[in-house]
């Protein structure tokens, strides 16, 4: 990657991927965008509102990018209450970013999702290449995008490349409307109030991974030798497994008065139970090295470090490192 062009920039994933992109490659060549103004100073951005073909490859192509991660999306909780919406900018705008790339010639990854697997999957360990058939829109468009970016790279030879994440964890940026966004909330709520109220059912169980390290992944994806990517579109990663119970119990080796009550969301508790409880992530250790750096216990406290306004340890990984 030498100039890379960053869609949905100011989202979770982003947040955290474009500064650490700034320092690997230099300011100058991470061209940040988002349907949104800026909100605060930083370096090259552009309004962009990725539905917007014309405005995409323009901007694409006046910064020369030869590399595109495109990252804007309705997530699934946002993306069920308003299904057309979601395809609208899902897949019209992971089909503006492809037929950007095919004509520039560029890279391009975009993110795909444990969404993709729905109830009929393994639950345990589910596999790289198993039964997909997600019950909720955001599912579907996954799915749907896996395939287009598959078939890109065959008919084309675009350089698609994917992972399928599990529920991100950040400090940096506000949750997006994900159905795993609990797990984000319980750490602040921990951290200044002393309790939290989670709308996700105890005993429910899915695969997290701190942000960090799934910066790191989309970094080293990136930078793969392509001979080596047999699943270049949807590569299974993965840190942890948890519940609530199991947050609840890390927290309250921090704070031992932290109280975990529930009110359920039928929505979210729906989609979270149609989802893995556990993920394979053979195929990516194998085809490109993927170690996760950050263990539960290690993201709890680095969490509850940051939403309490203090500085993290400074022992242990740091999940930064190229």
């Amino acid at each position: 990657m030498k100039t890379i062009l960053v869609t949905g920039s100011m989202g979770q994933i982003g947040s955290e991927l474009v500064p650490r992109l700034r320092r690997i490659y230099g300011e100058d060549h991470v061209i940040a965008t988002d349907i949104r103004p800026p909100d605060k100073e930083q370096g090259p951005y552009v309004q962009l509102d990725v539905t917007d073909r014309r405005a995409f490859y323009d901007t694409a192509k006046r910064y020369g990018a030869d590399s595109i991660l495109h990252l804007a999306a309705l997530l699934s909780a946002r993306a069920e209450r308003d299904p057309l919406l979601a395809w609208e900018i899902n897949m019209g705008g992971l089909l503006n970013a492809l037929e950007t790339a095919r004509e520039l010639n560029a890279q391009l990854f975009t993110p795909s999702s444990i969404g993709v697997f729905g109830p009929d999957a393994p639950k345990d360990r589910t596999p790289q290449v198993t039964v997909q058939r997600p019950v909720t829109m955001y599912g579907v468009n996954k799915v749907a995008g896996e395939l287009l970016c598959q078939y890109y790279f065959l008919k084309y030879g675009v350089d698609t490349r994917g992972l399928r994440f599990p529920g991100l964890i950040s400090h940096t940026a506000p949750p997006g409307g994900g159905t795993t966004d609990y797990a984000v909330d319980i750490y602040f709520a921990a951290a200044r109030h002393g309790g939290y109220e989670s709308y996700i059912a105890a005993g429910t169980f899915m695969d997290f991974m701190y942000m960090p390290d799934a910066v790191e992944a989309v970094i080293q994806l990136m930078e793969a030798d392509p001979s080596g990517l047999v699943h270049r579109n949807a590569y299974n990663v993965t840190a942890m497994s948890a519940d609530p119970e199991m947050l609840a119990a890390e927290i309250r080796k921090h704070i031992p008065d932290f109280r975990l009550h529930y009110r359920v969301d039928p929505l979210k508790q729906r989609i979270a139970e149609s989802w893995p409880d556990s993920l394979d992530t053979t195929a990516a250790e194998n085809e490109w090295g993927f170690r996760p750096r950050f263990t539960l216990e290690k993201m709890t406290e680095e969490m509850l470090a940051f939403a309490g306004g203090r500085n993290p340890p400074e022992d242990g990984p740091r999940g930064n490192s190229p």
